[in-house]
């Protein structure tokens, strides 16, 4: 079981990935922007962050940038429809994380979490 901070603005898709993640036997703590997450990651240790980078305040690549120095062990996925924007080095996204490109399945994440965490 790993504890995930999960980061997205789209309320629906937030609240099925939740479901999904939890049925798997995770514990989920879910934010609709990077700003409340932020503050979460300040005061509470999670084993992954999973975020959009599309998102109104700061974007998801900023949330990681400052979640991984609070936690350099935080493992970190991206979800986005822009996968170029993650990739590209001057975006800054630590170098360890992940990128999951929209669409997806939702097994399809559900498995790669437990990739990352088995890792």
């Amino acid at each position: 079981m790993a504890r995930i901070l999960l980061v997205e603005d789209d309320e629906s898709l937030r609240r099925f990935l939740a479901q999904a993640l939890m049925r798997a036997g995770h514990e989920v703590t879910d934010y609709g922007d990077g700003d409340a997450a932020h503050d979460c990651v300040q005061s509470f240790r999670f084993d992954l962050l999973l975020t959009d980078i599309v998102m109104p305040g700061m974007d998801g690549i900023e949330l990681a940038k400052r979640a991984a120095e609070i936690d350099p062990n935080l493992r970190i996925m991206f979800i986005t429809g822009f996968a170029a924007v993650a990739l590209h080095p001057a975006a800054g996204a630590p170098k360890q994380a992940k990128v999951l490109s929209k669409p997806f399945h939702l097994r399809e994440i559900v498995a790669e979490v437990e990739r990352m965490m088995a890792a």
